[in-house]
């Protein structure tokens, strides 16, 4: 353990002691998504996390299941592979100076100044382990990792697909390192501290966000706003058409896939298959109910309010 490394036994807490630890703090996978690199998650979501907005990200799914389970098969792999020899840590690492910059190290390399991450990819992410780069996101969490352990090299195995093995070796980038801490640090320290959320973004906890924080209007209130708003909105009209056009495109597509099947279910092109399948599902006719029992159906009705939004030029 490097000097001055604080550091917490896990092996000791429970899966969810693990969780609130790691909403105390910036992890390794964080970074990608507070750098802005993550595709399935926003800075704002995150932040809405660890300011306890919403219950942290449960990591129980079958994805996260497999790749934890597989986690010592591709330990073992690499050792075989390289002949190197790595161990457990069995702890979480926090930086010196900063200790919400935590890292949970999945190996450390016996006898070199190195940490190991150990990854599962499906067969759809195949493509991003063919060139000789490492992915971004996994890029800066290994980063994360050696700026936090003070190590000097990274490595990364991954089993893609559950039938192909990569490994790759990452130098450490001190100019990345001190990119990565002053981000988390902003983020940490004027965003989750100081509770200023980041720029909103299009993602639906947002959406919900601003739902419930300005759930209602104050009737008649009208206010002026910003100037350079009015390159917003013209933009947001421009998307509002181009929607339009790619609507209508992707539906003349779907049309001309559908003429094709004709009566079958499915049809196949190189990688692709298309289907149209038969479905039903039930439903109450409302309209029915309201005139046959219109007593049941005052009983059962739910009038529920909500703020519409709407963008249209003054005449």
């Amino acid at each position: 353990m490097a000097k001055n490394l604080n550091a917490i036994p896990i092996h000791e807490i429970t899966h969810s002691e693990w969780l609130m630890e790691r909403m105390k703090g910036i992890g390794g996978s964080d970074v990608g998504i507070i750098l802005g690199l993550n595709k399935y998650r926003t800075p704002f979501e995150l932040w809405l996390e660890k300011t306890g907005q919403v219950d942290p990200v449960q990591l129980d799914n079958e994805a996260i299941y497999w790749g934890n389970e597989m986690e010592n098969v591709v330990a073992k792999e690499f050792e075989k592979r390289t002949g190197k020899k790595v161990r457990r840590t069995n702890f979480m690492f926090s930086h010196p100076e900063y200790p919400y910059i935590r890292a949970n190290v999945d190996r450390m390399v016996v006898g070199e100044s190195a940490v190991l991450e150990c990854k599962t990819a499906s067969a759809f992410l195949a493509k991003e382990w063919e060139v000789n780069e490492v992915p971004d996101t996994y890029l800066v969490q290994v980063q994360h990792y050696l700026g936090v352990t003070g190590k000097q090299k990274g490595y990364i195995a991954v089993l893609i697909g559950g039938n192909r093995f990569v490994w790759k070796e990452v130098e450490r980038d001190d100019e990345l390192i001190k990119m990565i801490f002053d981000a988390e640090k902003h983020f940490w320290e004027y965003h989750v501290l100081q509770g200023n959320p980041p720029e909103l973004d299009g993602s639906t906890a947002a959406e919900k966000y601003l739902k419930e924080k300005f759930d209602r209007a104050e009737k008649d209130k009208q206010i002026i706003l910003p100037s350079d708003y009015k390159e917003l909105l013209e933009q947001y009209n421009k998307l509002k058409a181009d929607e339009k056009l790619l609507s209508t495109a992707k539906k003349e597509i779907e049309n001309k896939l559908k003429a094709t099947l004709k009566n079958a279910e499915t049809g196949t092109v190189g990688d692709y298959i298309v289907s149209w399948k038969n479905q039903s599902r039930s439903g109450v006719d409302s309209k029915a109910l309201k005139e046959k029992f219109p007593d049941i159906y005052k009983e059962v009705l739910k009038t529920s309010s909500f703020r519409k939004f709407d963008v249209k030029e003054a005449k």
